[in-house]
């Protein structure tokens, strides 16, 4: 029988956390006197008093956590937190329509950046700092932090960082998968910490240094300004581009390199295709650049590009739509890729491209001969049928969404090939696009239809895919 009980506890907790993360911005309301105080105290309690009540229903709940449940849990703390979370924007009349709360929350916890602000910089301190806060939490995960926390309620957290987790696969770093879940999430923090503390010493006022390292390492790309990262120094844009590449990376691999073992990066295949990668196409915007410009910012610039793009973080350095046509056609297709398994960023995932190429080349290979026993490996391992079945069939579905989220769009009278540029970006969690929207992310002017379906495109990236698909599965359900 489906356990409701211990979703609806699981839920408390983590709402409860919503409320302290809340109270961020709420100071900041207070300590800069913003009109915006009395939304966030409002927004606050109306939080507390869900938990407290999603608590007292879940109170007398078996502390089993089950596949099912799991999945039903990490499916739905996106949805509770948007709720819970654009009521700030909401209340305070910042966004006064509900469409574009919900779509700003939803972009913001799903990491993917776009914004339905058409100024920016003319916002208070306290909704530019939720903003970047909700792609800091939904960064590494909601789930993965609350996996660090669960057990001090007595519930267990592997079904929950399973379902969430993405990537072919999750490694432990400890036995106990709450403990990897701590070394995680102080990584981010320390990555968080130490990138502000550089930006400010750059030259950065201290809020933005604050704002712009929460939407780095979070592969988020929420901006305090309009024209994104545009008007920082060099020195502040190559800072954002290492500390960008980093979040790209595989985090269990990143903790390795911390503790003084960096071999282990150097010889995990997938983090060498995902770096591989960065400079390839930087490389061939800088090409293109110094032929359109012939400055030496070209870069910088093709550099910071390639990796903003392939890491979905959609900051931007300069307005690639005024580049040669060739420029942004390889800027929209690096949309397609993301960073590593078990990273902040959004996309495919260079795991799954790398198996996916190793098997096409395999069956190539089977074609020339037959009777030969060619295994698909990775990392030294041979990989599985099941691995590599998985693999094909999140590309199927990762393929028919966008379709299907072209043809959505187009229905609300967007033209194709601005329709294809947001389906792409929206289930890639990049925020970015081609043609009306642009290097700009901005999607005030997208249809109310258009910004619902794309909120769910997003949230259907977030989560990988399989999560979202199950919930509409009969067989989730069944007793």
């Amino acid at each position: 029988m489906f356990n409701w009980r211990i979703v609806f506890k699981t839920m408390g907790v983590l709402t409860t956390l919503e409320t302290l993360f809340m109270l961020i911005p709420t100071f900041a309301a207070w300590y800069y006197h913003e009109p915006e105080l009395g939304a966030w105290i409002a927004a606050s309690a109306i939080t507390l008093i869900s938990s407290w009540w999603m608590l007292a229903f879940g109170r007398k709940a078996e502390k089993r956590v089950g596949e099912r449940e799991g999945y039903v849990i990490v499916g739905f703390v996106w949805i509770v937190y948007s709720l819970f979370g654009m009521l700030p924007f909401w209340l305070s009349g910042t966004l006064p329509h509900i469409t574009d709360a919900w779509y700003e929350t939803m972009a913001g916890f799903t990491t993917t950046g776009s914004t339905v602000f058409t100024d920016v910089a003319a916002q208070h301190h306290s909704i530019l700092l939720w903003r970047s806060l909700m792609q800091w939490v939904g960064g590494m995960g909601i789930i993965v932090l609350s996996v660090a926390i669960l057990p001090m309620f007595g519930l267990g957290g592997m079904q929950l960082y399973s379902a969430e987790v993405t990537g072919v696969s999750y490694e432990k770093l400890s036995p106990r998968i709450a403990d990897t879940a701590k070394h995680m999430w102080l990584t981010y923090i320390a990555l968080t910490v130490v990138e502000g503390l550089l930006l400010w010493l750059c030259g950065m006022g201290k809020f933005d240094a604050v704002c712009h390292s929460l939407s780095t390492i979070s592969t988020g790309g929420f901006a305090t300004h309009n024209d994104s990262v545009i008007g920082f120094s060099p020195i502040i844009q190559w800072i954002i581009l290492v500390f960008m590449l980093l979040s790209g990376i595989n985090f269990t691999q990143l903790i390795y390199l911390f503790r003084g073992k960096p071999h282990r990066i150097f010889k995990d295949e997938e983090t060498r295709w995902y770096i591989g990668a960065c400079l390839l196409a930087g490389l061939a915007l800088i090409i293109g650049l110094l032929i359109h410009t012939g400055t030496i910012d070209s870069i910088r610039i093709g550099l910071f590009t390639s990796v903003a793009t392939i890491t979905s973080t959609g900051f931007v350095a300069s307005d690639y739509m005024v580049w040669p046509p060739v420029l942004w056609v390889i800027v929209f297709f690096l949309m397609f890729t993301g960073g590593a398994s078990g990273s902040t960023a959004g996309g495919i995932k260079w795991v799954r491209i790398a198996i996916f190429a190793k098997s096409a080349l395999t069956e190539l290979k089977r074609r020339i001969h037959p009777n030969a026993v060619i295994p698909v490996r990775l990392n030294g391992n041979t990989l599985s049928e099941q691995t590599t079945s998985n693999v094909m069939a999140f590309m199927f579905f990762y393929i028919m969404i966008i379709v299907i989220a072209t043809i959505c769009f187009c229905a609300c009278g967007i033209g194709f090939d601005e329709s294809f540029g947001i389906a792409t970006s929206m289930i890639g969690n990049v925020g970015v696009s081609i043609g009306q929207w642009g290097s700009s992310g901005c999607y005030a002017a997208m249809p109310d239809a258009a910004k619902w379906i794309a909120t769910f495109v997003m949230l259907i990236g977030r989560l990988e895919i399989f999560t979202v698909l199950l919930l509409f599965s009969r067989a989730l359900w069944k007793k």
